[in-house]
């Protein structure tokens, strides 16, 4: 039957040719063609069905016959669904049967909400029989059934949060007598808090008088006898106030008992009296008074003693109950012993710490018997305090030793005065700068890498003997020891910079010899850094020497000791200035009252240098000395030869005025050329170095003034030392030169002839 339903593809009814091209269209014999092919092919399909009809007739009645019933009863059950509809529409019975439904589901529903209130007055009636039986109990003092009592209703009254709040608030949903139950549980429960803190008050108390802890294992309170201690904290730690009990307990025996204890200035110990009544801990002083507890071992043992004590007469062995007792207590107890103890006997010399071992031993064993006991937990690394200070002495020694440093080099460098030592005052010894002079004086340091010798302050060379003494103690340290030594050396040394600035702002401001006394500290200091890592970087612990540097610190006090030198120049030149302002040019010195006010300036520049002189030459270096004088000096030759070169059309009397105020200038300065060219006869390393060298303005003062003289003389004398260069080796331009002829000598064929043969002059 299959093949009857085949898709016919009508492609297979065309000729061959006819498929190349599918979009070719048919031609009409091709159509007739197709159409005769499918009429065949349609009358085959009709065979075929009618011959599968006849050979399944048998089946196709069968079915006909079964679809018929069907249809038969389906009408059936219509008509008879139709009488039943128009039955009720008629008598309205689907009314009555919704209104019977809904009285039921109402009833079943009243039924529900009545068992649900009767089971909650039930519960509530539980509940408020219960909270009778508490008040019952705590009035007959069963304190112990009482506490249970609360503990259960506290579950069924879903009381939460802190149970001390009072709170009887009433959640969403709930009946508003939950709140009233919650009030009275509240209630309940701050009367039996009230007793038992107050039973717990009575039963464990200290005598000041008598020094003694007493327990007293039976109780009364009000018309209660009777009440035993147990009960009394069984009956806490069943309502959950039992930490807080035990708290105040906590506080009286750290206040009269450990504090005294740990404290006290002679060592005390415990007398324990036991009794079926009570139990007695007495403070005594200890018998062996002359004995040392350098180890700690009486401090640990009477301590132990102390909450062995609590643990059988307070606590009757729970270990629950002692471990609460021991939260409350032991942060205080260990604060107690580290600052009265431990942080006291830490070790003040670096060979002495091999000695707090045996400390560092007995700490452990104390902390582990505590832990037997079950006072501190074994598995928190919080309540092993002890014996982690105990373990880091060497971290505290260390930071003790780098406090006690620190403090030291600041109060040296606070307590200094930077005065200078008398011989650098007198006056017989000012400008005496020579071996014998620097000998003398305790403060006169060598200089590592410049082959020098200069005199520093007391408290540059203090600091840097604390340096070296800790660098010293690195050496011989342990490795985190030795690293904070390290630390505390570098700081010391970076205190200086903090400090002396600050603390010398002011004469900083000025020319004085405490600022050149800085200057020479700050060099110095640069100097002996340099050398700290060749001296002692070899004797580090190894894990040092890879971090330990001092090399970086050198330039920061090199910078500030030029700066604080650049200060005083700056200073000292901006004084010649002001000074050689006064002379307004040199301009008129012909008329005696421009003579005279340039002779005071030049007076004032004579009187400045010569004080410069007498603050540097005693204790800057030579090198330094020389090159500062110098600078300054040519700051003011230049000035004065510039002013005088811009003069122009000069009399023979302003001429001659200008030559006495140059000779005047030089002779006042005599001493300190004399000085200069006395230290480079001194000194090897300026021997090659003149006076001319140092101060090229100098050379062209002299020969201003020796040009002064020229003034009888041709021009010819001075066009040939242009020529000859002489001019150009003191300083003179030909600018300088053409203008000062032309200031001298007046408008003349020579004149024109010199400075044609000096503009042309082929250098």
């Amino acid at each position: 039957m299959d093949s009857i339903f085949d898709a016919i593809n009508v492609r297979d009814l065309l000729s061959a040719h006819d498929l190349s091209d599918p979009t070719t269209p048919l031609s009409a014999p091709d159509l007739r063609l197709l159409i005769q092919r499918l009429e065949s092919h349609s009358l085959q399909i009709r065979s075929k069905v009618q011959s599968y009809i006849l050979s399944h007739r048998d089946n196709f009645e069968s079915l006909f016959s079964v679809a018929n019933d069907a249809v038969s009863q389906s009408q059936l059950l219509s008509d008879d669904l139709a009488g039943v509809l128009k039955l009720i529409s008629d008598q309205m019975i689907d009314a009555e049967v919704r209104e019977v439904v809904a009285e039921i589901r109402e009833k079943r529903e009243e039924l529900r909400v009545k068992r649900e209130l009767l089971g909650l007055v039930r519960t509530i009636l539980a509940a408020n029989e219960m909270l009778e039986s508490v008040r019952e109990a705590l009035r007959n003092g069963r304190f112990g059934f009482a506490a249970e009592g609360l503990k259960e209703l506290k579950v069924a009254l879903r009381v939460s949060g802190n149970v001390g709040n009072g709170n009887g608030g009433v959640e969403d949903g709930e009946p508003l007598v939950y709140g009233f139950l919650r009030k009275e549980w509240f209630q309940c429960f701050d009367e039996i808090q009230e007793v038992l803190l107050k039973l717990m008050e009575k039963s464990v108390r200290f005598d000041e008088d008598l020094n003694q802890v007493e327990v007293r294992y039976h109780l009364q309170v009000e018309n209660l006898t009777g009440v035993q201690l147990q009960t009394v904290l069984e009956a806490m730690d069943a309502v959950g106030i039992l930490e807080y009990g035990l708290a105040k307990v906590a506080d009286l025996m750290i206040k009269h008992v450990m504090n005294p204890f740990v404290k006290h200035g002679q060592p005390l110990s415990f007398i324990e009296e036991l009794n079926p009544e009570s139990a007695v801990l007495k403070l005594v002083p200890s018998p062996d008074n002359k004995h040392e507890d350098v180890a700690g071992e009486l401090l640990y043992s009477g301590i132990l003693l102390f909450i062995k004590f609590i643990y059988r007469s307070i606590c009757f062995q729970n270990d629950s109950w002692i471990r609460c007792f021991g939260r409350s207590t032991w942060p205080r107890i260990a604060e107690l012993i580290i600052s009265s103890f431990l942080s006291k006997v830490v070790p003040t010399d670096a060979s002495k710490l091999p000695d707090f071992q045996k400390i560092v031993k007995c700490t452990i064993e104390f902390e582990s018997a505590l832990k037997d006991l079950k006072f501190i937990s074994a598995s928190d690394d919080n309540d092993s305090r002890l014996s982690k200070f105990a373990d880091d002495v060497e971290v505290h020694f260390a930071h003790k030793k780098k406090t006690e440093i620190m403090s030291k080099a600041r109060n040296l460098l606070l307590e200094c005065d930077f005065s200078i030592p008398q011989e650098y005052t007198r006056k017989g010894s000012i400008g005496k700068n020579d071996g014998a002079s620097m000998q003398s004086s305790s403060h006169v340091v060598d200089l590592l890498f410049l082959s020098e010798r200069c005199l520093v302050s007391k408290a540059a060379k203090q600091l840097m003997e604390l340096v070296h003494q800790t660098l010293q103690d690195v050496c011989l340290s342990s490795t985190r020891v030795a690293l904070e030594f390290y630390r505390a050396a570098r700081d010391a040394i970076l205190l200086y910079e903090v400090v002396v600035p600050v603390k010398l702002e002011r004469q900083l401001d000025g020319i004085n010899q405490v600022a050149v006394l800085m200057h020479n500290d700050c060099l110095y200091l640069s100097q002996e850094i340099l050398g700290l890592a060749f001296e002692y970087r070899t004797d580090f612990p190894s894990s040092l020497k890879e971090h330990a540097v001092f090399v970086d610190l050198a330039p920061r006090f090199q910078l500030l000791a030029e700066g604080i030198l650049q200060r005083q120049v700056h200073r000292v030149i901006y004084n010649l200035k002001e000074a050689i302002d006064g002379a307004d040019g040199f301009q008129n010195t012909h008329q005696m009252k421009e003579f005279e006010s340039a002779k005071f300036s030049i007076e004032q520049v004579v009187f400045i240098l010569e004080k410069v002189r007498i603050i540097w030459e005693p204790l800057l270096l030579p090198s330094t000395y020389r090159k500062s004088m110098s600078t300054v000096i040519e700051s003011v030759f230049s000035r004065i030869a510039r002013d005088i070169l811009l003069l122009d059309d000069m009399a023979a009397d302003e001429t001659l005025q200008l030559q006495r105020l140059i000779h005047l200038m030089l002779e006042n300065l005599s001493p300190l050329f004399n000085s200069l060219a006395a230290m480079d006869q001194k000194s090897h390393e300026f021997s090659g170095e003149s006076l001319d060298n140092l101060i090229p303005s100098l050379s062209k003062i002299r020969k201003l003034s020796g040009m002064f003289q020229l003034l009888d003389m041709p021009l010819k004398s001075i066009t040939a030392s242009w020529e000859n260069k002489e001019l150009i080796s003191c300083g003179f331009t030909i600018t300088e030169v053409e203008d000062f002829i032309k200031a001298i000598f007046t408008d003349s064929p020579l004149r024109r002839d010199c400075l044609w043969k000096i503009h042309n002059a082929n250098f």
